[in-house]
């Protein structure tokens, strides 16, 4: 824990990231896990004015929708003092309309040693709700993937967004699903090979300073890990061979 101003310890606080922050969290950070949160499915319906797009074409940004038997895999970071939660708060709630939530993150990988277990804990979570002027709701994926493909702002393409998060799915969480997401990069794909279009070239329209993530540092170190979350991972057949 750091020291605040008053002399006091102040506490340690996870947060969960689903959407760009799994990419460029921006922030200082002590620890960063894989995991995923239950309950909640990822969906592009909040628009973006300030990073992604502009008043004239918005942009879309990932938000969590309620689902019962919902699985979002992201990460969690762990931050020390307030400089970072007045960072994000400056970054999603006013910037981008959205509010905070704590919700319980369940870890990828379990260690004793390095202090994570297999059990859940708090995450705070920031979440767009339809209260905000920003919300768009549930829109055609054509219109969503078109919208996306023609809008850009401050921070860059809105191209980058999605297919950065789209990337760290299947380098950091290979066999994790996420049907909407890689549905929606497919159809961006495609539309920027019509508009006779780089998504390289996309890429590098941003300003945002990539460094790489070291996540699950502790990964080397496992206990047993459950796997409740496989509901909604694809079913893998095996053949048997006859010897």
């Amino acid at each position: 824990m750091a020291p605040a101003a008053n002399g006091q310890r102040m506490p340690d606080v996870w947060v969960f990231g689903y959407g760009s922050l799994c990419w460029y969290p921006g922030f200082e950070y002590s620890d960063c896990i894989t995991g995923y949160i239950r309950g909640y499915v990822r969906r592009f319906w909040q628009a973006n004015v300030t990073h992604r797009g502009t008043k004239e074409q918005p942009g879309r940004v990932a938000t969590l929708i309620e689902d019962k038997e919902g699985i979002t895999w992201g990460c969690a970071f762990k931050v020390t003092g307030a400089d970072a939660l007045e960072y994000l708060g400056q970054r999603e709630c006013t910037l981008g309309g959205y509010a905070t939530k704590y919700i319980k993150f369940y870890p990828r990988i379990a260690s004793e040693q390095s202090g994570i277990s297999g059990e859940a804990f708090a995450t705070l979570v920031y979440i767009a709700t339809p209260k905000n002027e920003y919300w768009i709701g549930e829109e055609p994926l054509l219109v969503t993937a078109r919208q996306i493909v023609g809008s850009r702002g401050p921070s860059g393409h809105n191209v980058e967004y999605l297919i950065r998060l789209a990337m760290f799915m299947r380098d950091e969480l290979p066999g994790a699903s996420d049907e909407h997401l890689f549905e929606l990069e497919s159809l961006v794909r495609r539309f920027v090979a019509e508009a006779e279009l780089s998504v390289d070239q996309l890429l590098m329209m941003g300003n945002t300073p990539l460094r790489r993530i070291r996540r699950d540092t502790h990964e080397e170190v496992r206990r047993h890990v459950t796997f409740e979350y496989t509901s909604r991972v694809p079913d893998t057949k095996l053949r048997c061979l006859h010897i």
